[in-house]
């Protein structure tokens, strides 16, 4: 059985669950967008759903393993902003929504590892 941390499956799936959320439930996304992106809010949110679904499909793909991973290393960085945001207009809320909102921003560094990890291990099979 593979291990999460290396498993490119897994982190296909994860990226195309969280592509999901953005069409299923976008408000909770929109409200994230840093007011300084031109364009709606909206838009954002389906393009950055758009592009967690290519990055996933990228991932699923062995000829496009490495690269999509590294770009879903590219996305984890790219949306902190927005996580950053999120935790400075959740600062009074109730503590379990604070906490979820603190607790999205170290969240990004296990997950741009991950992606990095399944980038190498690709690489690593092409040799």
């Amino acid at each position: 059985m593979p291990r999460l941390n290396s498993s490119p499956a897994a982190l296909a799936g994860f990226l195309a669950a969280a592509a999901v959320t953005h069409y299923v439930a976008p408000r909770p996304y929109d409200a994230m967008v840093p007011r300084s992106l031109p364009g709606s809010p909206r838009a954002w949110t389906y393009i950055s759903g758009a592009a967690e679904f290519a990055v996933a499909a990228a991932i699923a793909n062995p000829g496009s393993r490495r690269r999509g991973a590294q770009a879903a290393a590219g996305l984890f960085v790219a949306v902190f902003p927005a996580n950053v945001k999120m935790a400075r207009d959740w600062r009074d809320r109730p503590a379990p929504a604070r906490a979820a909102a603190l607790g999205r921003l170290p969240l990004q560094v296990p997950l741009v590892w991950w992606a990095l990890k399944v980038a190498g291990s690709a690489a690593a099979g092409k040799r």
